[in-house]
């Protein structure tokens, strides 16, 4: 998931760059939110693990 957003963030830097504003703003809201889900998912994984450790 992390390199889908990674991926959507350089498709929104190569787009604003080369002038498409609306196809750099629409990736660069995709890449945030897939971000935001990977880091729900991590840290719900990193407590889950914790849990089993106890």
């Amino acid at each position: 998931m992390l390199r889908w957003a990674l991926t959507f963030l350089v498709v929104a830097i190569i787009a604003a760059f080369l002038g498409f504003g609306g196809i750099a703003g629409a990736s660069a809201g995709i890449a945030k939110i897939l971000f935001v889900v990977f880091l729900v998912v991590f840290v719900i994984s990193m407590v889950m693990h914790l849990l089993r450790r106890a």
